[in-house]
């Protein structure tokens, strides 16, 4: 949906030594009770532990063991034999550690709880191990270290839509909005009396954000019902931008259920109504400083142009990691506001890759496919990846799309889940990109997972022919 970008780019805090970064945090906050470990899993599902609040400093000094297998779980936490990394290899664990800057408070908590991101690495026989490259954030590292051997630096920002909804005891239950789903007068984009409606859960949000650190800029309704979307200030640290995505869902629903209602990022929870999106800006910043899409005579043009095409040429290859899930492929229909088509403009927000207006300074892309449940470390793994292939390549884009692109003849993404399997299991560029072994494991675990929904029957066939 429409989205305003932030206007800044949020202040980098100086990384902390560990022993310091615990110290800083029992000194403002004192002993929690509990420190939730998280590790987000190929799905984006956070897994993990509790440990006691007295043992904090046990988690930056031993680490925490959680078998490497973790990432060859499906949506729903069951294991894929099919990935043969479970009982095969022994089902052995990996060791998992902080992740510098994501100890916060939390909140929401009714007992005083710290939280922390913990990344997976291999046992070598080295101090902390080799990164695991299951691991979806060891994979955005790995693209993240080619721009910076070009002395490049992205610069992120991520949004994020969700809906507020009623709770339900029937998770299979049809989602309840607050307001009644009816009618073309619920469609109130940017309506001020829907903020004022939900003002105390979002300005506990809001308040949140501020506690644990997460740079949080502009608050919309958007154009469904209870549909909201939270940006985040642009950062010079894309690895820091999506961890900050990943806690912001989980800020959003922890203060929801709060307030007693659930927040949601299914990307089509309602039929009649738009999807949830996570739209990704993206600029290159020089290591010498500057913008390298804003560079004079030309040169941050054909920067930019060719970083659109990169993006382009790499869509459909990477369909599957922008809409993992076999609901997403629901949202991605003409007149949405999500893109339907392999496309790229100028302030057009029917296209695929968006160039937002603004200063020189602040040149940039947008990119529009991914749903809101993908995975952050994934998506911006294949952004940057494809930007990167464009400038280095110097691949031409087609000509940018003005209008409305629903109407244009181009080619179109992905129409399903399976198509986008297929596309994604063959592809040289996701191999160049996440290995070869990941490749596989990864369509491996998406099949099974399609399968899934391809086997259950919808109540409407029943309703129809029984």
């Amino acid at each position: 949906m429409p989205s305003t970008v932030p206007g800044r780019v949020a202040e980098e805090a100086a990384p902390q030594p560990a022993e310091d970064e615990v110290s800083a945090h029992l000194a403002a906050y004192g002993e929690p009770d509990v420190v939730e470990v998280l590790l987000p899993d190929t799905s984006c599902v956070l897994r993990g532990k509790w440990i006691p609040g007295s043992s904090i400093r046990k988690i930056w000094k031993d680490g925490v063991a959680i078998p490497l297998s973790i990432f060859g779980l499906d949506i729903w936490g069951r294991e894929v034999d099919a990935t043969e990394i479970h009982l095969e290899t022994g089902d052995k664990d990996g060791l998992c550690w902080p992740v510098p800057g994501t100890l916060k408070p939390v909140p929401w908590a009714p007992r005083p709880t710290a939280q922390v991101l913990i990344t997976m690495h291999e046992p070598d026989g080295s101090a902390r191990g080799a990164p695991w490259k299951l691991d979806p954030r060891q994979q955005l590292v790995r693209v993240v270290d080619r721009f910076t051997a070009r002395g490049l630096i992205p610069c992120v920002a991520f949004e994020l839509e969700f809906y507020l909804l009623k709770p339900s005891a029937d998770p299979a239950a049809p989602p309840q909005p607050v307001f009644p789903a009816t009618g073309e007068a619920r469609q109130n984009m940017y309506s001020m009396s829907d903020l004022d409606t939900f003002a105390p859960v979002l300005h506990d949000m809001r308040a949140a954000c501020v506690a644990q650190g997460l740079p949080a800029d502009t608050v919309i309704s958007e154009a469904a019902p209870g549909q909201f979307e939270i940006n985040l200030y642009h950062r010079m640290d894309a690895l820091g931008a999506a961890d900050d995505a990943i806690l912001l869902r989980r800020l959003i629903d922890g203060v929801a259920r709060r307030h007693g209602l659930r927040a949601t990022f299914m990307a089509k929870p309602l039929v009649d109504f738009a999807g949830n999106g996570m739209h990704v800006h993206v600029s290159v910043m020089e290591a010498g400083g500057g913008n390298l899409f804003a560079r004079p005579d030309g040169v941050g043009d054909r920067a930019l142009r060719h970083a659109a095409a990169g993006l382009l040429a790499s869509m459909a290859d990477s369909t599957l990691i922008f809409v993992p899930s076999y609901n997403g492929y629901r949202r991605l229909v003409p007149g949405s506001y999500a893109p339907t088509s392999v496309s790229w403009g100028y302030d057009n927000r029917s296209v695929a890759v968006r160039v937002p207006n603004g200063p020189p300074a602040a040149r940039r892309l947008e990119h529009r496919i991914a749903g809101a449940e993908a995975h952050p470390h994934l998506v911006l793994a294949a952004i940057l990846a494809g930007m990167l292939e464009g400038i280095e390549q110097a691949i031409e884009p087609p000509e940018a799309l003005s209008g409305n692109a629903y109407e244009h003849e181009a080619p179109r993404l992905s129409p399903s889940m399976e198509a986008a399997v297929a596309r994604f299991a063959g592809s040289p560029f996701i191999a160049r990109t996440f290995g070869e072994d990941y490749r596989r494991i990864y369509a491996v675990m998406k099949r099974e997972e399609l399968a899934a929904f391809t086997r259950a029957m919808l109540p409407l066939e029943y309703e129809t022919y029984l």
